[in-house]
């Protein structure tokens, strides 16, 4: 497996698409359920075969990544050939970006000396949407780019 199963919710709301995959395979309801009987490692396999599918899919459509925890905030652009990174770090303990108030603090006080500003870039390796998969799997989340853009504007880079 090249990425990790779906989880349970994930694979019962991808329902149709799942039944669809099946029946690429020429696996009709009732065979499947005759699979799982009496051959879960293959059925187990089957499932495996449709969450790379589907990782395949949403990888190749990710352009933009943020990883927020309290005092830092990780902003990638999935370029074609390369990632860039805006990483902000606030320097006050009390401030949590995770939070409402927090994130608001940061509002009013981006350009202080309380936070710091790096930016980056990697080229990827072999395998662009493994590299992806690796920074979803630390806790990135797929987004607009809504902060990357926004940041990238104001740190004129």
């Amino acid at each position: 497996m090249k990425y990790r199963r779906l989880t349970r919710e994930q694979l019962e709301e991808l329902h149709p698409e799942f039944i669809n995959f099946l029946a690429t395979q020429s696996i009709t309801a009732a065979e499947w359920q005759a699979l799982k009987a009496s051959k879960p490692e293959v059925a187990e396999a089957e499932i495996d075969v449709f969450s790379d599918l589907i990782w395949e899919g949403v990888l190749s459509r990710v352009t933009y990544l943020e990883n927020i925890s309290a005092q830092h905030m990780h902003l990638f652009y999935c370029a074609e050939k390369e990632m860039k990174l805006i990483s902000v770090r606030v320097h006050n303990p009390e401030v949590d970006l995770q939070q409402e108030e927090g994130f608001a603090w940061f509002k009013k006080n981006w350009q202080s000396d309380w936070v710091e500003y790096l930016t980056a870039s990697k080229a990827y390796s072999a395998d662009p949407n493994q590299d992806k998969f690796g920074l979803i799997e630390q806790g990135g989340g797929i987004t607009k780019g809504e902060l990357f853009r926004w940041f990238e504007e104001i740190l004129e880079i």
